[in-house]
């Protein structure tokens, strides 16, 4: 029996990719904490460095769920509230699966974890929270902090993998 023919032979569930997930998930969760600290992981205006390990699933599709993982425990740990922790988490796993969609174009892969909690973030506050504040300025707020993780950070990321990638053998 050749290698393709294995269930081992399906990234996913190689145990590589397991832990390479784990430690996404790992480093994610850190991440959040260490600023959470600071105050800017989670309010209004939130500044959620972790969001740029979004870009992970351009190199290898275990981040996808390392992301999920990742961010439902941060919520857990923070002391999210239960809409959070559901639907924030959520938002990351819908944006972690488009950036794996679109893994081949490095500017619109993060387009998708930056819409996806753009649009549910902001109703999570105001709405799960009653944070007496718009929608539409809720969500102007999560893209600035958004943008700044995913396109800032998150380039920065990219950047280094890529000039690394042979090392990690994503």
């Amino acid at each position: 029996m050749n290698k393709k023919n294995t269930p081992d032979a399906r990234p996913m569930f190689q145990t590589r990719s397991i832990a390479i997930g784990g430690l996404v998930a790992a480093v994610y969760v850190v991440v959040t904490l260490v600023f959470a600290a600071f105050g800017l992981s989670s309010n209004i205006i939130q500044i959620r460095l972790s969001e740029a390990l979004c870009i992970m699933p351009c190199f290898c599709p275990a981040a996808v769920p390392g992301l999920f993982v990742g961010c439902l425990i941060s919520n857990l740990i923070a002391g999210a509230g239960i809409f959070d922790i559901i639907f924030g988490s959520l938002a990351t796993l819908i944006g972690a699966i488009g950036t794996y969609l679109l893994r081949k174009n490095r500017w619109l892969a993060l387009v998708p974890p930056v819409v996806a909690n753009v649009l549910v973030i902001p109703a999570v506050l105001v709405y799960g929270y009653g944070i007496h504040m718009s929608y539409l300025l809720a969500a102007l707020y999560i893209f600035i902090g958004e943008f700044i993780s995913c396109y800032v950070f998150g380039e920065i990321l990219y950047s280094v993998l890529k000039r690394n990638s042979s090392i990690f053998n994503f």
